[in-house]
């Protein structure tokens, strides 16, 4: 398996950045992009690395927000796959500022092949989309920043990611882990009927050195998850705790992982 990192909140020696994420994923023989940030940086990075995408199997969209979609703006074709509630109305509670997608439901069914999924989809033997993922930890997805049109409180239930079959277990890789990496990587174990976790990669949604990020780590730590990649929207205090328990390096742009 192969996962180039073609947008990230952090540049790398010679690759732009923004505050986005956006995978290539190689592996099972499919090559999926997985989010396209926000601008068409993930293309330019994509050339920078020498990346061609033209002959991508599928692009998931982890969930209905501008730093993880707005980039489809930028693409012209291809096979999509989201979960159904990605197309909402969404906006910051303090600042009323709107988070959701440029691109409405109709936009993007005229220019892709668009497909929408609550449940799990198999996009090979190996590669899993996750579908909604159930909130059941105490200490995930308790509180929001968001909201919706009306002014209820935004969850973000159409937070997604994918799992890979490995021969030395999971790997899943999120868009932001709204939903909460443990209730995430449940999941995977679950709709996969694998225990083992082999590594997570991308934003984990934690702020702070508070109960969650604590409770994230022990967790992590419990399933001897052997590479731990938070970045995105994982932020400093957050990042500081997880570089003590696992000695982890920052994601970049440029950067090419292989498993």
């Amino acid at each position: 398996m192969q996962i180039s990192v073609l947008t990230e909140n952090h540049a790398g020696p010679f690759t732009l950045a923004e505050h986005g994420l956006s995978h290539l994923i190689e592996f099972d023989g499919k090559r999926i992009l997985f989010d396209t940030g926000q601008t068409d940086m993930f293309l330019k990075n994509a050339g920078i690395m020498n990346i061609d995408l033209e002959n991508i199997d599928m692009i998931v969209m982890s969930h209905g927000h501008f730093d993880h979609g707005n980039g489809l703006d930028f693409l012209s074709r291809g096979n999509l796959i989201c979960h159904p509630d990605c197309f909402v109305k969404r906006y910051r509670r303090y600042d009323n500022s709107f988070i959701g997608l440029k691109n409405s439901k109709a936009e993007l069914s005229d220019k892709f092949n668009l497909i929408t999924s609550s449940e799990l989809f198999r996009m090979s033997e190996k590669i899993y989309f996750l579908g909604e993922i159930p909130r059941l930890t105490d200490f995930e997805s308790q509180h929001t920043n968001f909201v919706f049109e009306n002014g209820t409180p935004d969850f973000v239930m159409d937070d997604s990611g994918i799992a890979m079959i490995l021969r030395e277990g999971l790997f899943i890789v999120t868009g932001c882990g709204h939903a909460g990496v443990v209730n995430t990587l449940e999941h995977a174990k679950q709709i996969t009927g694998i225990r083992k976790i082999f590594g997570i990669l991308g934003g984990f949604h934690l702020k702070e050195i508070g109960q969650q990020t604590k409770e994230t780590i022990s967790y992590i730590k419990e399933n001897k998850v052997k590479h731990v990649m938070p970045s995105h929207c994982t932020e400093l205090p957050a990042l500081t705790a997880f570089y003590e328990s696992f000695g982890i390096r920052q994601v970049k742009t440029g950067d090419i992982f292989r498993f």
